[in-house]
């Protein structure tokens, strides 16, 4: 699989998002991120300032980029494939949670 590759699918796609995030740095800043993002989501919906909810996906992705661009040393997925990023963010949080992910 490659990043010329057409995914139709998450589940053709996460394989490739993995391999995007195999350095360890970067797969911990992406989970700090997501973790802040998700308390700070939460935040937004109890107090209803949603303004809030933006400060969450500027944050999570300065966490990621900084994994890319420095860690891995390639282009995030947000680019070319920016809804299954987010659903591969989410779900390498969930897998690193719940240790199917190590980091």
């Amino acid at each position: 699989m490659n990043a010329s590759k057409q995914f139709r699918t998450f589940r053709e796609f996460y394989p490739f998002y993995l391999k995007e995030h195999a350095n360890r740095t970067s797969r911990r800043l992406h989970f700090v991120g997501t973790s802040i993002a998700f308390g700070l989501l939460i935040a937004a919906a109890l107090t209803q300032r949603w303004w809030i909810a933006g400060i969450a996906l500027l944050q999570g992705y300065g966490f990621a980029w900084v994994g890319h661009f420095f860690f891995e040393h390639n282009k995030p997925a947000t680019f070319k494939y920016p809804g299954f990023s987010l659903m591969g963010d989410w779900r390498l949080w969930w897998d690193i949670l719940t240790g199917r992910q190590k980091i």
